[in-house]
C-alpha cells in the first residue's frame, strides 16, 4: 500500500507541473498577460493557429486527473490509517476504559467538586487578616 501511494504521489507531482506548463502557455482572451511573458507566441508558431482549442482541451483533460489523483489518494491515505494497528489499539483502549469504569469518571468529578474550596457567601463580611507583627532586632 505505501509504495502505490509514493508512486501515485510522484504522479499528482508530475500532474500538477504539466498542468502549472500548460495553463501558462494557453494564449490569454485579451493577448496580453502571463501568457505573453512566458512565450506563447512560440505556440502558435509550433502547433498552429488551432492550439489554443487542443490546449484548452488538454488542460481540461489534466485538471480531471489531477482532481482523481487527489481523491484516489485520500481514499487510500484513509483506508491506510484506519486499518492501522495503532488506531485499532487506540479504539480498543478507550472502549475498555469506557466499560470498566464509567462511573470512577463520575465519581473523580464528585470528589474535585467537594474538594474545591467554598466561596464565602454574599454580603458576609470577610474575616480580617492579621498583620504580621515584625520580631525584635538587636542592636
Amino acid at each position: 500500500m505505501g509504495i502505490l501511494i509514493g508512486l501515485l504521489s510522484f504522479l499528482l507531482v508530475l500532474v500538477c507541473l504539466l498542468l502549472g506548463l500548460l495553463v501558462l502557455i494557453q494564449l490569454p482572451k485579451k493577448e496580453a498577460g502571463m501568457g505573453m511573458a512566458f512565450g506563447s507566441g512560440a505556440v502558435d508558431t509550433l502547433l498552429g493557429a488551432g492550439a489554443g482549442s487542443a490546449l484548452t482541451s488538454i488542460s481540461k483533460s489534466t485538471g480531471g486527473i489531477f482532481l482523481g489523483l487527489c481523491i484516489l489518494l485520500a481514499w487510500l491515505g484513509n483506508i491506510k490509517n484506519s486499518s492501522g494497528s495503532a488506531a485499532k489499539a487506540v479504539r480498543e483502549a478507550v472502549s475498555r476504559s469506557e466499560a470498566a469504569a464509567p462511573s470512577s469518571a463520575a465519581n473523580a468529578l464528585i470528589s474535585l467538586t467537594n474538594a474545591a474550596p467554598k466561596a464565602p457567601a454574599v454580603g458576609s463580611p470577610a474575616a480580617p487578616v492579621a498583620a504580621p507583627v515584625a520580631a525584635p532586632v538587636a542592636k
